[in-house]
């Protein structure tokens, strides 16, 4: 089985390094030099590691097999994966992305959505929820809103607190403009600033 390590984003420069999304726990083993990785799509790889380097919070990895820029530029948005057997299976703590999609989320014994991503976020990761009606819900993967994850059985249980999945939708998160009714109809009295 193969787990995903990164996530290959716009290119940087003109000689084939390309920014990368880190979706691993230990990026320093997983990115040295001489490393190869399965690619998906997998007309694009694989890809061995030349070089990996920081640029302030952002991995910059040169590949042997891209030289220009406009190689890079093609492999943007390509999914970098490693084989399973190479991990170290010690660690009992946290699930990959492709161990939680497509899990039930259930809100006590109600499904409320199906885990479609995990987004890894400096200071705590988020689930992505599409709800029944396709909306995508973000939920914080904290263990006081999702006290348990069941793999085996496929399915996740969320303890939101009040308005979480209100809140959290795509639709709430587009800013007001100001051109509702309400704001018009406030402008309107002139006197309500």
């Amino acid at each position: 089985m193969q787990l995903q390590v990164a996530r290959i984003g716009k290119p940087h420069g003109i000689r084939g390094e390309v920014t990368v999304q880190v979706l691993t726990d230990a990026p320093g083993d997983r990115f040295v030099p001489g490393t190869q990785f399965v690619v998906e799509p997998a007309s694009a790889g694989p890809l061995t590691v030349e070089s990996a380097r920081w640029n302030k919070e952002i991995l910059l990895l040169a590949f042997e097999e891209v030289e220009t820029r406009n190689d890079a530029e093609a492999l943007r948005g390509a999914k970098l994966f490693i084989e399973t057997e190479e991990l170290d299976e010690d660690d009992d703590e946290g699930w990959y992305e492709h161990e939680l999609v497509g899990l039930d989320v259930r809100v006590g014994n109600e499904v409320v959505g199906t885990v479609s991503a995990l987004h890894t976020m400096p200071v705590q990761d988020l689930l992505v929820v599409k709800d029944p009606a396709g909306k995508e819900i973000l939920i914080p993967f904290v263990e006081q809103i999702v006290p348990e994850v069941n793999v085996a059985e496929k399915y996740v249980v969320v303890t939101p607190p009040a308005g979480l999945f209100e809140v959290n939708t795509e639709a709430s998160a587009t800013p007001d403009d100001g051109d509702s009714e309400d704001s018009a109809a406030e402008g309107a009295d002139g006197d309500r600033a």
